[in-house]
């Protein structure tokens, strides 16, 4: 497992929400300045500066459950509410076109340049806002910096690593389905045409060396793809083109988006049931997660604001229907947790996160048993 894999995963899933969310505000009709703020407003959080510095810190990958209280925590960072059934299937249509994207990579480093793809995307929705753009363009620095000396190697096992991750995801998602890169139990489909990765060379050619390392033998072969060599190499620059298109935004392009919960992913519950057995350690996480996302606040609507509720749904009746299907082991609800001093717990913890430890004060809490997010806004 690669401890450096966490920012690409973070930043990926994240510009996937926001292609999300912005698709959904036009879908809805909400008021141009109302949906810049949404974006404006999570764009801020998600870039914060502070939150930035722990998240490139080498770590292990955080659970499916915590990472998702994230998600949770920055889609609601302003005005715009999204329930239960909205929220999920914003999670599943990130983490599924996510997966995607890593599968069909050609080689392990353009995965550094789908999340260069994703960060200019997020610059465009931003491209008025000077101050955001900075906060973007510093992570962008930190990304080049911290990644384009790594080895091959190293960037093979940062896909193996959300490979890993993503093994257990199979929910069928309509545009995938539609364009035929996905089949009904929610696999996805590799292509055998197309641009070999970058480096490489078009496949049909057998060669043969002797003991000296001198050529002495060609072979060709016929192979049942059409491949191609790529024009040029991608740009791991701030400014460049990217050339690899996963990453991009696919809503770009009008046109509804379901997802439905394959019968592969049904026939996983006796495995996603490992979220609902208590673990002793998933509420430190939490606890973690929550000081280190403390100091972003919740945005309530003040003064002359007025929120709104985003809905990921056609309508209202197939929002309340998919939250009366969804499978209980798959759905990611916040979990109420132990907000005492307690020391054996804080002992845990600083086992757990070593060098990760935020060295801040904590403010006693009220009470036992708050929500996560009430905790976070306490902090």
């Amino acid at each position: 497992m690669s401890v450096r894999t966490l920012p690409l995963l973070f930043l990926n899933l994240g510009g996937e929400m926001l292609y999300i969310l912005d698709q959904r505000l036009r879908a809805q009709s909400i008021p141009g300045e109302k949906a810049r703020k949404v974006m404006n407003d999570i764009i801020t959080t998600m870039f914060n500066k502070k939150f930035m510095e722990e998240l490139f810190k080498p770590q292990e990958l955080y659970s499916k459950k915590a990472l998702r209280t994230v998600y949770d925590r920055l889609a609601h960072a302003s005005i715009m509410r999204l329930n239960q059934a909205s929220m999920d299937k914003l999670y599943d249509l990130m983490t599924m076109a996510f997966k995607y994207q890593v599968l069909l990579c050609p080689r392990p480093k353009d995965i550094l340049l789908i999340t260069f793809n994703h960060l200019d995307a997020i610059k465009d929705f931003i491209q008025d806002s000077p101050g955001i753009l900075n906060q973007v363009d510093e992570t962008f620095r930190q990304l080049i910096e911290t990644y384009t000396c790594l080895s091959a190697g190293e960037f093979q096992l940062i896909r193996q690593t959300l490979l890993i991750f993503f093994q257990d995801m199979h929910i069928r998602v309509s545009i995938f389905l539609k364009d035929k890169v996905q089949n009904s139990n929610g696999r996805f489909v590799l292509p055998i045409s197309g641009p070999v990765p970058w480096g490489t060379e078009v496949p049909g050619l057998i060669r043969m060396f002797n003991h000296n390392g001198d050529e002495v033998k060609r072979t060709e072969f016929t192979t049942d793809g059409n491949y191609v060599t790529p024009q040029r190499e991608g740009s791991f620059d701030l400014y460049g083109d990217r050339v690899l298109k996963l990453g991009t935004n696919m809503y770009s392009v009008s046109r509804p988006v379901e997802t439905h919960m394959s019968g592969s992913s049904k026939n996983l519950a006796s495995h996603a049931k490992e979220n609902t057995v208590p673990n002793p350690l998933a509420k430190e996480e939490l606890n973690f997660l929550a000081r280190l996302l403390g100091g972003l606040e919740t945005k309530t609507p003040g003064g002359s604001e007025t929120g709104f509720r985003l809905n990921l749904f056609t309508t209202d009746e197939e929002e309340e229907h998919a939250a009366l299907t969804r499978p209980e082991e798959l759905s990611y609800k916040v979990i109420n947790i132990e907000a005492t001093q307690d020391p054996g717990r804080r002992a845990e913890l600083s086992r757990i996160l070593g060098e990760l430890e935020v060295a801040e004060p904590r403010p006693a809490s009220s009470g036992k048993g708050e929500d996560l997010l009430a905790l976070m806004d306490g902090l």
